[in-house]
């Protein structure tokens, strides 16, 4: 299937590891011009060396920061079609750890980035009557757990989502929210456990996952490029899970 994205242009926040590095590399495949962002140079040369795009060594955290990867990928590749905010920030593990500090952090860290960045890509997508705005929350998120500070953070981005997506819609632009599950990369968290406490995750797989196994950067990457197609159109305002069955709302 020809998605119609080839020649836009796309930027991806945290994009050099993970999902981010997963989301880069799929809409590279179907021909999109891709910057990815993030704060360690080292891992920005090597991402945008191997994706043939462009890479932004920036700080996403501030506004500077997120000012300069929108200016950076607009002086180097053309006005952006495609924007994925990927960039998550956990403060906190339990209410026990978790107090106001926590909860400003996460929010700064999660929905504070996202509705900057996409703030600034916006008004000039709008312009050209066409875009896709992307962001990647949770599955904690869209119900109640993990982190206390983490899930209200990205519950606060489905909502953002929700509200943008009305706003923009009938000027071409659509704006969604992906929510993954538990997902397994080599040095991701969940790796980490794993290796730890192989014995630990291998029940937590067996009693919460359906599919009977983590799920693959490359499977949320799929459904990322899918709803940043010409043919994902009518997609707007949603919150797509991609868990295999593994979160329980009705919604």
């Amino acid at each position: 299937m020809d998605l119609g994205i080839s020649g836009k242009v796309a930027l991806v926040t945290a994009g050099t590891r993970g999902i981010g590095l997963g989301i880069a590399n799929a809409l590279s495949a179907e021909g999109v011009r891709v910057a990815v962002a993030a704060r360690t140079e080292v891992d920005v040369k090597r991402t945008a060396a191997a994706l043939g795009g462009l890479g932004i060594v920036a700080d996403l955290l501030t506004e500077d920061g997120c000012r300069r990867a929108v200016s950076e990928t607009e002086q180097s590749l053309g006005p952006i079609d495609i924007l994925v905010n990927n960039l998550g920030v956990r403060a906190g593990s339990s209410w026990s750890d978790t107090g106001l500090a926590e909860f400003e952090a996460a929010f700064a860290g999660n929905a504070g980035v996202s509705v900057r960045m996409t703030q600034l890509v916006i008004p000039g997508m709008l312009l050209r009557g066409w875009g896709r705005v992307i962001v990647i929350s949770s599955i904690w998120g869209r119900e109640s757990g993990g982190a206390p500070a983490y899930n209200a953070a990205k519950a606060a981005e489905i909502s953002f989502v929700t509200a943008m997506a009305r706003e923009v819609a009938a000027k071409g632009v659509t704006v969604n929210s992906i929510a993954p599950g538990s997902i397994l990369w080599e040095g991701g968290g969940w790796h980490r456990r794993q290796q730890a406490d192989p014995h630990a995750i291998a029940e937590l797989v067996l009693r919460e996952m359906p599919l009977g196994r983590f799920g693959t950067v490359e499977e949320v990457a799929a459904v990322v490029t899918f709803v940043c197609s010409q043919q994902a159109g009518l997609v707007n305002g949603a919150c797509i899970p991609v868990d295999g069955g593994q979160s329980r709302s009705n919604i």
